[in-house]
């Protein structure tokens, strides 16, 4: 018997002074963040909320998210965290995909109204009995006219409560996919994925309670999530959040709040790289405490990942996973030799393969999907049957990556099968483009798309950011790639931009850079 929560009252009782939460000036520590969460517990048993049902949370990374979070997972519900940009549809469809019977919403902003769109999507989901609102000024009335707060909800609730002992295999936490195909599918995680994931986070990280994490990954989402909150809280560690990334406020965090350890994906990573106002901040210091970076979510380009190593001499570990994972799969290790643009070696409990179309496993430096089994693995989607029966095929969960492995098994990404581009019967993998135009000397950023042509199929195309202060020319950079790879996969259109549109954990979301391309041909 097993519950999620166990990660927080452990270290409760064994660092009750210590902060737990560092957040805009508001500090809680672990004993506070035990008490509210025991609280909400009580709240929400007193509310008629039984064990396993479905409990929404939307809301950023600041401290209600946590204390409601293992309130949720105390009460022996399952926790389904919701992104803050989701609109009132979106919403609406996640608690009613997921049967939640309860919604926590934040206040939000008047350019963010996440209030607004939750209690609209509350109104359209008739099975979802109560929601909560979250005013951006603890304390502060309900930001919807007549409704409940999270102060309403534990007014008057006892800080002590008996935590449900849950099945390993109970549903801990309902995560939903992007969506890219579709709409998006709720990946069941159990108690005993997170909590063996957290484990293997804080073993690859070396991690102990003198660590101070700095949170800029939401933590509605997997790697933030599992990674950074419940690996930190297992560890006893301090857990800086930081509500919505901006790369100077990142660089003013690791200096005040002497940050050791650091979660990013790529575009973090080179945010804070190109950050005007770096040099303003003791860097010394910064690279004093900073101890361990890491980096998932996407392929960090090479060049990216040198440069920061350099500048903050420190050492970023890449690895790979996805929400069905929990999220680690794969890592490379601090007692292993590192190979740049590897995402390393199954973790312990894990193993992964690629695989042709048969599930037979392809030659060493071959391309082929990656399978994964082992204790990371969701329980499944849920109430998706039939996506169930196409993920497990053959008993590995099919991950829709397009991997290779060398032959010291050491695994590489080649990219996203969905990605992939077929250029006149030629397969030709984004990443591999990317990591090359990178190298340009006046390229700071690229994304590489494939888009329809009608007579090769699809045509390569490239979005580049320049470096600061210079300027490129398409034709020129059109030109160096012709020279640096096969006829068949430099890029014939190159398009310049200031900036690439991101998703909420960071990720370059190349089906709006597809849809840009596509109203631009519709245009001409």
């Amino acid at each position: 018997m097993q519950n999620l929560a166990v990660l927080l009252t452990d270290s409760a009782y064994r660092y009750p002074d210590k902060t737990a939460l560092s957040c805009e000036g508001t500090l809680v520590s672990y004993k506070e963040l035990n008490t509210i969460s025991n609280q909400v517990a009580n709240g929400l048993r007193a509310s008629g909320i039984k064990r396993g049902e479905k409990v929404a949370i939307c809301c950023p990374n600041i401290p209600y998210f946590p204390m409601i979070y293992y309130g949720i997972l105390k009460a022996g519900c399952t926790v389904v965290p919701l992104n803050v940009l989701l609109k009132r549809r979106e919403m609406a469809y996640h608690m009613q995909d997921s049967n939640s019977v309860a919604l926590f919403c934040y206040e939000g902003s008047p350019e963010l109204p996440v209030a607004q769109e939750g209690a609209g999507a509350f109104s359209d989901v008739d099975e979802c009995r109560h929601v909560w609102y979250l005013p951006a000024t603890p304390g502060a009335a309900s930001p919807i006219e007549g409704g409940k707060t999270l102060d309403d909800l534990i007014g008057d609730q006892s800080d002590i409560f008996d935590t449900e002992q849950m099945d390993a295999n109970d549903t801990a936490v309902i995560l939903y996919t992007s969506g890219t195909t579709g709409l998006p599918k709720g990946a069941e995680l159990t108690h005993s994925n997170i909590m063996m994931n957290a484990i293997c986070a804080n073993e690859l990280g070396h991690t102990t309670h003198e660590d101070t994490y700095l949170i800029c990954l939401p933590l509605f989402h997997s790697y933030g999530q599992t990674v950074m909150l419940n690996g930190g809280i297992l560890a006893g560690a301090t857990l800086v959040l930081l509500p919505r990334f901006n790369a100077a406020d990142a660089l003013r965090l690791f200096q005040d709040e002497d940050v050791t350890m650091f979660a990013g994906v790529p575009t973090m990573y080179w945010d804070v790289l190109n950050c005007a106002a770096a040099d303003e901040y003791d860097l010394e210091k910064i690279r004093g405490n900073l101890r361990f970076c890491s980096c998932g979510g996407a392929a960090m380009p090479v060049a990216v990942m040198k440069e920061f190593e350099e500048k903050f001499q420190v050492v970023i570990l890449e690895g790979y996973g996805l929400s069905e994972t929990s999220p680690i799969a794969c890592f490379n290790r601090l007692d292993m030799e590192r190979k740049h643009g590897s995402i390393g070696v199954p973790v312990w409990g894990v193993e992964m393969r690629c695989v042709d179309e048969d599930m037979n496993d392809v030659p060493v430096g071959e391309p082929g999907e990656v399978v994964i089994r082992g204790h990371n693995i969701m329980k499944g989607y849920y109430q998706r049957p039939e996506a169930n029966e196409v993920a497990f095929r053959g008993g590995w969960f099919h991950s829709g990556d397009v991997g290779t492995i060398d032959k010291d098994g050491h695994f590489y990404i080649v990219d996203r099968t969905k990605d992939m581009i077929i250029r006149g019967g030629f397969n030709v993998y984004p990443r591999e483009l990317e990591e090359v135009i990178v190298t340009h000397p006046d390229v700071s950023l690229v994304a590489v798309i494939g888009i329809p042509h009608e007579s090769h199929g699809e045509e390569i195309m490239a979005y580049v950011i320049p470096k600061a202060g210079k300027t490129i020319d398409p034709a020129e950079v059109k030109a160096w790639s012709k020279e640096q790879m096969a006829a068949y996969k430099y890029p014939r259109i190159v398009e310049v931009v200031d900036s690439f549109p991101l998703g909420p954990s960071g990720k370059i979301l190349k089906r709006e850079l597809r849809e840009m391309a596509a109203e631009k041909a519709e245009t001409k």
